[in-house]
C-alpha cells in the first residue's frame, strides 16, 4: 500500500515534510500499524465517500462538525479508536449517561451504508469516525490533511470504562494532564486538542458548577475567573429551573460554527465556557501556548494536525485484534 503523507504545512518544503514524517513515527507508537492511503487499492473512493457524506450532512445542520469531533474524542479516549462508542445495547459505552448527549451517529451510519454498497466488508467504522472528524474540521474552515487508516472495529464496549477515561469539565489541570498522558498525549496536545471547543454545543449542565442558586431561586456567578458579561449571558440562556440537560449554548460565543483560533481569544477574554477551559489560561504551564495560539492561527492549525494525528492513533486495533463490522451499531 502506498504511504504518502500530505498534512497541513503552510510553508511546506522537503525539510518540513521530513520533520513531520519523523514526528509521526516518533510521537505516535501505533502509527506504524496503519497506512496513509490504506484504501488506495481496496476502495479508492473511500475517503471521498466519507467526505461527501459529512459535507452533505453539515450543509443541512451546521452543528454536525462539532458533533463528529466530539464523537471521535469519546471513541478514542475509551478503548482506543475502535468505534466501540457506536455499539448499541445495555451496558455499552453509548448507553452511559456521559455519552447520551453525543451526536453524529446518523452521519457515520450513512457513510457506512454507502461504503458497503461500493466496497462491502472493506472500510471499518473506526476509520469512518476518524476520517469524518478530520473532514468535519476542514468543512468548518480548519486545516485539511491526510491521516492514516487501517483501524479495525473493536468487539468490546463497556459503560464502566467511560467515566474513568474522559475529561470532566470540572477537572483540575493535574487531572487533565494525568489522563492525557495515559493516552500518550502531551501537555502541548492537551492545549491544542482543547481547541476543538472552537465549534460545538454544550448542555447547561456541563458548566452549572460555575454558578450557584441563591435563596430567591436565581443563579449567581461563583467562579470569578469568568467574564461577568459573558456569565450573565449564560445565565440568560440557562435560567434556574430550566432544563439543564436540554438547553444548549455554543462552546465558542463569537464564531460558533467556524473552526478557527477564536477559542483561545475567548480564553484571554475570560470567556472559556468550562472550568477545564479557563484553567488553561490560569495555569502557568499552559498560558503561553494559549496566548500563542490566540495570536497565530497558522501555528494553531499546524499544531492541530500533529495532535490530531496522535489522537486518532490511540490504542488502535489492527489485523485479528478487531473486525470490519457490517453495521456500525453491532458486532458481526
Amino acid at each position: 500500500m502506498e504511504s504518502k503523507i500530505s498534512i497541513f504545512l503552510p510553508t511546506s518544503n522537503l525539510c518540513n515534510l521530513l520533520v513531520l514524517v519523523f514526528f509521526c513515527f516518533a510521537a505516535c507508537p501505533s502509527l506504524g500499524r496503519l497506512s496513509f492511503n490504506f484504501y488506495a487499492t481496496s476502495c479508492p473512493a473511500a475517503e471521498l465517500m466519507v467526505s461527501n457524506t459529512v459535507r452533505a450532512a453539515s450543509s443541512n445542520d451546521p452543528t454536525i462538525p462539532g458533533k463528529l469531533l466530539r464523537l471521535l474524542f469519546h471513541d478514542c479516549f475509551v478503548e482506543g479508536c475502535d468505534a466501540s462508542v457506536l455499539l448499541q445495547g445495555n451496558g455499552t459505552e453509548r448507553s452511559d449517561p456521559a455519552n447520551t448527549s453525543l451526536g453524529g451517529f446518523s452521519v457515520i451510519d450513512s457513510a457506512k451504508r454507502v461504503l458497503e454498497i461500493f466496497c462491502p466488508g472493506t472500510v471499518s467504522c473506526a476509520d469512518i469516525i476518524a476520517l469524518a472528524a478530520r473532514d468535519a474540521v476542514a468543512i468548518a474552515g480548519g486545516p485539511a490533511f491526510q491521516i492514516p487508516s487501517g483501524r479495525k472495529d473493536g468487539r468490546i464496549s463497556n459503560s464502566a470504562n467511560v467515566r474513568p477515561n474522559i475529561v470532566d469539565t470540572s477537572f483540575t489541570m493535574d487531572e487533565m494532564i494525568k489522563l492525557f498522558n495515559s493516552k500518550g498525549l502531551s501537555l502541548d496536545d492537551l492545549v491544542t486538542l482543547s481547541g476543538a471547543h472552537t465549534i460545538g454545543l454544550a448542555h447547561c449542565s456541563a458548566f452549572s458548577d460555575r454558578f450557584q442558586q441563591d435563596s430567591k431561586g436565581k443563579l449567581r456567578l461563583v467562579d470569578t475567573s469568568l467574564d461577568i458579561t459573558y456569565a450573565k449571558e449564560l445565565i440568560r440562556k440557562c435560567p434556574a429551573g430550566g432544563s439543564s440537560t436540554s438547553n444548549t449554548v455554543s462552546n465558542d460565543p463569537e464564531t460558533s460554527f467556524a473552526f478557527d483560533n477564536q477559542y483561545y481569544g475567548n480564553l484571554l477574554a475570560h470567556k472559556g465556557l468550562f472550568q477545564s477551559d479557563s484553567i488553561l489560561l490560569e495555569d502557568g504551564r499552559t498560558r503561553k501556548q494559549v496566548e500563542e495560539f490566540a495570536n497565530n492561527e497558522e501555528r494553531f492549525f499546524r499544531s492541530w494536525g500533529e495532535s490530531f494525528l496522535k489522537l486518532t492513533t490511540i490504542e488502535v486495533k489492527t489485523d485479528n485484534e478487531g473486525e470490519i463490522r457490517q453495521s456500525c451499531s453491532f458486532t458481526n
